[in-house]
């Protein structure tokens, strides 16, 4: 795997277009996200709640971890460029994980004209257990 290059026309298959790490997801951050997306299930939240569901605390909305790889996508990428984001979910995020979000070019194609590429993407925690994993297609 080679590291983004200078141009996104000269990627290659192997290359690593997309890196970022976050900071510990914090309960704070966890209140934030609640407020802003609208989701207020207090399993992300209420420790009392989330200890009765059989958890052992709160832990990440899967959306937040889907927001981060975005942004670690559009950090990488221009927004226009991008012409499909997916992702499927993995594994409970947990309260403290520090995420890293990856994107690996996997095939080089053209199609309505342009060159794009196809992305693999992970968001993986500090132990290395996937959250989330997915794709992006993107014009070069």
């Amino acid at each position: 795997m080679t590291e983004r290059p200078k141009d996104l026309a000269s990627a290659a298959v192997g290359d690593r277009l997309v890196f970022k790490t976050f900071p510990p997801i914090t309960r704070h951050r966890l209140a934030l996200y609640c407020g802003a997306s609208g989701d207020h299930n207090p399993i992300h939240v209420d420790i009392d709640f989330a200890r009765q569901a059989g958890f052992p605390d709160v832990f990440s909305h899967g959306m937040l971890v889907m927001a981060y790889l975005g942004q670690a996508l559009t950090d990488a990428v221009p927004p226009q460029a991008i012409r499909s984001f997916s992702t499927r979910f993995a594994a409970i995020t947990q309260l403290g994980a520090r995420l890293t979000c990856e994107g690996t070019v996997t095939e080089l194609f053209e199609a309505a004209g342009e060159k794009r590429a196809r992305l693999a993407l992970t968001t993986k925690d500090a132990d290395g257990e996937v959250k989330l994993a997915g794709e992006a297609v993107v014009a070069l």
